[in-house]
């Protein structure tokens, strides 16, 4: 974790390093704070936890890569609450060192959502995948190697921070890619108990019996709450157990949710409200 510049800024947390889309969806988020690299999700989460941070900024879904599962499981697992989403659009961009030319390129280094976004791109050129730890990493190691044989897939503010070129732009098969980030906090912030937020996060574990999973949605439904999004993540407690993600449009903070998730925890083993946001 970067802690080299002492300020009175409120710090929020980011997983990577500046130019990373981690460290731009910070910035977009809260940009009168002072943003803390870290060198990974559960290190950024773990800022907030000891007080170090008073937010963390962690994606949680790619449009087109799909979800996040190491955050997922930190929400899950940990204290803290998402207290907001932000929307990125992500644009993944070839860069080289100055002199390189597409023809040059042999390897390509990149995160690995981002190697997956533009998989296509990837194969037509032949390009053999290097992973590495974050975009921001890759184009740092590309700049370091100074091979007009490496490339990095990652954002345009990390050409101009390690002095690449940009080779070709918008290279993810996706144009309209697009990541979400949580905002997350030991408590909501500026939260309105009255009118609450028009959207939460629920994870629920059900009953080993026929047909649990079923009722539980069936639960959520009967309330009126619409599931946007519902997705099933290992336990990494038991083999072949899992646990449920929902995102569901609605005020949770109401008699009506009250009683919803009351009826849930008759069939489920467990029932958490992970985030609210609008």
């Amino acid at each position: 974790m970067d802690l080299s510049t002492q300020t009175n800024q409120i710090k929020t947390a980011y997983s990577g390093v500046k130019g990373a889309f981690a460290h731009i969806a910070a910035r977009k988020a809260f940009p009168d704070n002072e943003h803390i690299a870290c060198a990974g999700f559960e290190e950024a989460y773990n800022s907030v936890v000891d007080g170090t941070c008073e937010s963390a900024v962690l994606p949680i879904e790619n449009s087109y890569a799909g979800e996040v599962g190491q955050v997922i499981d930190l929400i899950l697992n940990g204290d803290l609450v998402v207290d907001g989403i932000i929307s990125c659009k992500i644009s993944q961009n070839l860069l080289g060192v100055k002199g390189a030319t597409i023809n040059d390129i042999t390897k390509v280094i990149s995160h690995s959502h981002a190697l997956a976004q533009c998989e296509g791109y990837i194969r037509k050129h032949g390009f053999e995948e290097v992973l590495a730890q974050n975009t921001a990493l890759a184009a740092k190691e590309v700049s370091e190697l100074n091979d007009i044989h490496s490339a990095a897939i990652a954002s345009k503010e990390t050409a101009d921070l390690y002095g690449l070129e940009i080779l070709e732009s918008n290279i993810n098969a996706m144009h309209d890619n697009t990541t979400r980030f949580a905002i997350l906090r030991k408590s909501y912030s500026d939260y309105d108990t009255i009118t609450g937020r028009s959207n939460f996060i629920l994870m629920f574990t059900v009953n080993d019996e026929t047909g649990a999973l079923a009722k539980a949605i069936a639960v959520i439904s009967e309330y009126g709450f619409n599931m946007k999004v519902l997705r099933s993540r290992p336990s990494h407690q038991k083999a072949w157990e899992y646990y449920f993600y929902v995102e569901a449009n609605g005020n949770i903070d109401t008699a009506a949710g009250s009683e919803m998730l009351e009826k849930l925890s008759e069939v489920c083993n467990l029932v958490k409200i992970a985030g609210k946001f609008d």
